[in-house]
């Protein structure tokens, strides 16, 4: 028999990849969505749906009740859903935090006893690394998040190391691209049209992961032995931030104009822009947050022991995984 597995935030960029990659893995799976989320890559025949109000505990608990009357417990448990963006800043804490919350009281109030809960964080919730001396991310560091993103994330992971008796993986994987995915898409539109922006002159290192192999392996580890531990998920390589730029040129074929842009004028700008937005009471999407964050030197970390424990390695590095996503973005027009 087929063992049942809820994947959370299902037709978003990974979740869609986590629900193939478990169909593939032989597993029986329901994409949890809500009403209004989109099912184009979510056309699997097997696959079933379960709408979930996350924002009540008692209404999530009634569902999983009713759901487990009619057609059984679910085995393993996948949270994805969550917030990368925020209109307003405490949207971080209700989605990624008190809605992480709400799911894992509503499994234990409604009786339902999982083998194993995976939770999709972020290596934001450890922060950058050290950029003099470009020492890697890795577990034994202290978490020390810089964005409200990263701390809800971070949040989120210590409530959840904090419920007894519940089996528990937390993935924490660096910056994931791959088909579907539309925040690479935008530097790629740019190098498309010839021009290849950066923000600063520093040296910036970066650590990647494609998506189809962070879903593996959080597929893969779920069926391991290994509990209540946390992984960084990269493909182990750390790149310079020109590396990308290098690669799509030579995938498009493309001749560019490099343009760098110094950090100070571009925190001004943008800390005019934040100041505007937040006498509406919002928050914008560049905000001096998110621009500290994508231009901290070093986002490199370690992932040696993802693929020990799983006994493999990634089959994609950038150079791979970049051809595949433009490949994708040409057959589906977004380029």
């Amino acid at each position: 028999m087929k063992k049942k597995i809820l994947i959370t935030g299902a037709s978003g960029f990974i979740g869609s990849f986590l629900v193939e990659e478990a169909i593939s893995q032989g597993f029986e799976v329901v994409a949890g969505i809500r009403k209004s989320s989109s099912k184009t890559y979510l056309q699997q025949p097997d696959l079933t749906f379960l709408e979930l109000d996350f924002s009540s505990l008692e209404t999530l608990t009634n569902q999983f009740k009713e759901y487990q009357t009619s057609f059984g417990s679910f085995d393993y448990v996948i949270h994805n859903a969550g917030v990368t963006q925020a209109k307003k800043k405490d949207d971080f804490i209700t989605v990624n935090l008190d809605y992480t919350k709400n799911l894992i009281n509503a499994i234990i109030d409604s009786g339902m006893k999982l083998q194993k809960f995976s939770l999709i964080s972020s290596l934001a919730s450890f922060g950058p690394g050290d950029k003099k001396t470009f020492i890697p991310v890795q577990q034994s560091h202290e978490q020390q998040p810089i964005t409200d993103y990263g701390n809800s994330k971070l949040m989120a992971e210590q409530y959840l190391k904090s419920v007894p008796d519940f089996p528990y993986q937390i993935i924490e994987p660096t910056a994931v691209y791959g088909p579907r995915d539309k925040d690479f898409l935008q530097f790629v539109q740019l190098v498309n049209k010839g021009f290849e922006l950066y923000i600063g002159a520093h040296q910036q290192m970066i650590s990647m992961i494609y998506v189809k192999d962070l879903t593996r392996a959080v597929v893969q580890l779920l069926l391991g032995s290994s509990v209540n531990k946390s992984y960084i998920v990269s493909d182990g390589n750390s790149y310079q931030k020109d590396q990308l730029g290098d690669i799509l040129k030579t995938i498009l074929q493309r001749k560019v104009i490099k343009i760098k842009i110094p950090l100070i004028p571009i925190k001004i700008v943008v800390a005019a822009i934040e100041k505007t937005y937040q006498l509406f009471g919002k928050n914008p999407f560049l905000n001096l947050q998110k621009l500290n964050e994508i231009s901290c030197a070093n986002w490199t970390c370690i992932s040696t022991d993802v693929w020990y424990d799983i006994g493999s390695q990634p089959a994609y590095y950038l150079e791979e995984g970049m051809k595949e996503t433009v490949a994708w973005y040409q057959n589906n027009d977004w380029i």
